[in-house]
């Protein structure tokens, strides 16, 4: 078993987010995302590494080892009993928006007040709000501390007075353009660190060029393999065909690629590019173009669009008795492409296999047909004025994919293979989404010649149609805004493209139903919040917090936009504090983006250049998987033991549960991910333009 991340869907039902299908290990008899890796095929006689499990013992409500200033020291070691916790929106507050911090205490703070101070000045005082309930033995309160009226710019702290006092990381209000400029700016570095083949000059953590052997690599048909496990069978049937494969993102803290999560990432970046300029644009401090194009021209790779042919993987995780996988081994990425000489057992590693969807023509899972669509579509629309014939080739390449989409898939749907890793089950709003993006696309003219269609109404009608399957299909508002469901962003796209096509007659649905979708999912999350201490929309013990923390941000910030009210804008301020530090753990989950955050990604790249106790190089903003209820664990040959000391600082906080464990072979806490982060610059982009 390997390392990398098998990520699940989750379904919102009207008692909160249940989990779709869980894979399950059959080892262990547990549901799995993705499994530890513990076994080196290198020495097929090296016994399975034990677990390590780093707890500090019975941790009781004195929470010894803390600091009062929010968060764990960076060793860990014991300092003062506390008892009680400030836990803020890290990153900061935009002057205009809600204000809100929690205070975790371990016993009553009835009667207590709070102080908002500016360095040695006192700005804002007021008492204690409401108590929202238990989040476990060692703190059973949780308080509210709302200071909306605060407004001028500035670096905070809070400091509660009580039965036990707590002091606040410091924190910024401002602008939003200020506050969130630094996040975004995160997010960019993140991709640059992501880069495959030659990376990227301006990133921190440097490494060199490696997995050279993509610009000619062998294409290969799916071959059969074991779900639970992973594991391909029998040899894999080389196509004859060599392709250029080289360039994209790595999926995640491994080295593989993946159209699945690529064309995902890379149209949510380039929908932020569109519609926030001013943030993301090439005229912004922050210019995602560069990133986007570098994305895109990857997807173009794995889709000949001459022969119509769609190549959707390049690498192998699990491999089998006899061949190693991407997930065996742990290295810097320039190893792979000589990695021990010419041992048979490494062949996949130095000469990565490309996996061929399907014959030329045949058709496409509709999942990918939608995204890469929606993709390259906005392509088109971004670089039309920049570089037209680069611009053409995406739009053309967006109609033919999506003219070949499946619509009556069976079985499972394409996405990576083992199908355990990304076991995505909903595909009509992926098609809503490249419908949707096609029309917006064709509505601004400068049309390339030889387009099977130009006329926007065609793929207006084909939105909605996909929209109204979407509305009235199994998986309607099951979910929010993230990898395996894309309605957050197709829905309000969808009722732009409508109103620029002046709103004909006969569409399948109309402004008012696609509302209500969003409300639908919306209010779900509103409600589960009611029932968490820190108001939270999705829970912590599942799987991807962080990207429903962002995701969820973003579709409260479109409904409002799009209806010209404030409904949900508290929980867009609020969501998005969640996952930056308004927390149990007082923990930001996106790299870089506050004081307190992981230090221990499962990253190689991270782990083996960057710092270790976060003072040093770090891979800024990446948004990690999360809490989670069960965190696990799995020692690889090569990984640096992380954390340093040994301690597991923010076992204290765990409760309701859920945990965290910022510890490298925690994958299912700590491993980033394209499409975990790729919400978020546009989730910062939302605030630091002022749209409420």
């Amino acid at each position: 078993p390997g390392w990398a991340a098998v990520r699940r869907p989750f379904r919102m039902s009207e008692v909160g987010w249940v989990p779709g299908r869980a894979v399950r290990d059959t080892e262990r008899g547990r549901p799995m995302r993705k499994e530890p890796g513990v076994v080196d095929r290198s020495n097929p006689s090296r016994a399975r590494a034990p677990i390590v499990t780093l707890v500090l013992g019975v941790l009781v409500a004195t929470c010894v080892g803390m600091v009062t200033m929010g968060g764990p020291p960076a060793s860990g070691a014991p300092t003062t009993d506390v008892g009680a916790f400030v836990r803020v929106n890290q990153v900061g507050y935009p002057s205009a928006d809600a204000k809100r911090a929690y205070l975790l205490a371990s016993v009553p703070e009835t009667g207590a007040s709070f102080v908002l101070s500016n360095g040695s000045t006192n700005v804002f005082g007021a008492p204690i709000g409401a108590d929202r309930g238990r989040w476990s033995a060692a703190f059973p309160h949780v308080y509210v501390l709302d200071f909306d009226g605060v407004t001028m710019p500035g670096t905070y702290t809070i400091e509660v007075t009580g039965p036990r006092a707590a002091t606040s990381p410091p924190f910024r209000i401002g602008a939003g353009s200020a506050v969130d400029a630094g996040a975004i700016a995160n997010a960019l570095s993140f991709y640059r660190n992501e880069r495959d083949g030659v990376p990227s000059p301006a990133s921190p953590l440097p490494t060199r060029a490696g997995h050279l052997h993509d610009r000619n690599a062998m294409t290969y048909a799916t071959p059969r393999y074991d779900d639970d496990s992973g594991e391909f069978r029998g040899s894999l049937h080389a196509l004859g065909r060599r392709i250029d494969a080289a360039g994209g993102w790595w999926d995640a803290g491994d080295y593989l690629k993946f159209v699945e999560t690529a064309g995902y990432t890379d149209a949510i970046l380039l929908s932020g590019i569109r519609d926030f300029p001013a943030q993301m644009g090439a005229g912004s401090p922050s210019n995602f173009t560069r990133e986007a194009r570098f994305g895109t021209r990857w997807l173009l790779r794995m889709w000949d669009d001459r022969t119509r042919t769609l190549y959707y993987q390049v690498g192998i995780g699990e491999g089998n008795d006899t061949t190693a996988g991407d997930h065996d081994i742990w290295r810097l990425p320039q190893a792979d492409d000589h990695y021990h000489r010419k041992d048979p057992t490494f062949r996949f590693i130095r000469h990565r296999p490309v996996f061929r969807a399907g014959p030329a023509g045949s058709p496409v899972s509709p999942n990918l047909a939608g995204r890469d669509a929606a993709a390259f579509a906005e392509c088109f629309d971004v670089f039309r004025a920049t570089d037209p014939t680069f611009a053409a080739r995406c739009l053309r390449a967006a109609e033919h994919i999506f003219d070949l989409a499946d619509t009556h898939p069976r079985g499972h749907l394409l996405t990576v293979i083992p199908f355990s890793f990304y076991p995505e089950q909903e595909w009509r709003d992926d098609l809503e989404w490249g419908a949707t993006e096609l029309a917006l696309a064709l509505d601004g003219g400068g049309l390339p010649h030889g387009l099977p269609h130009t006329d926007q109404r065609y793929y207006l009608r084909r939105a909605a149609h996909w929209a109204a399957a979407y509305i009235a299909g199994p998986n309607d508002a099951a979910d929010t805004l993230n990898l395996y469901d894309v309605a957050g962003i197709a829905h309000p796209d969808l009722i732009r493209a409508i109103a620029r096509g002046g709103h004909p007659a006969g569409l399948a649905v109309s402004k008012a139903r696609l509302l209500a979708d969003m409300r639908k999912a919306l209010d779900a999350a509103v409600r589960l919040g009611r029932g968490d201490p820190f108001g939270f929309g999705f829970p912590w013990d599942v799987w991807d917090t962080t990207s429903h923390g962002a995701g969820l941000s973003v579709m409260a910030s479109e409904y409002d936009q799009l209806t010209g009210t404030s409904r949900y804008a508290v929980y867009a301020d609020r969501w998005l504090g969640n996952i930056l530090g308004a927390n149990a753990w007082g923990l930001s989950l996106i790299v870089g983006d506050g004081t307190v955050f992981p230090h221990c990604l499962q990253h190689q790249v991270a782990n083996m250049r960057g710092s270790l106790v976060g003072s040093g190089p770090v891979l800024a903003g990446a948004a990690v998987e999360g809490p989670n209820s069960e965190p696990v664990s799995g020692l690889v040959d090569g990984m640096r033991r992380c954390p340093v000391h040994g301690v597991d600082r923010f076992a204290a906080f765990n409760g309701s549960g859920a945990q965290f464990r910022d510890n490298v072979q925690s994958y299912d806490n700590t491993e980033p991910a394209i499409d975990l982060t790729a919400t978020s610059p546009l989730a910062f982009a939302r605030q630091a333009a002022g749209i409420r």
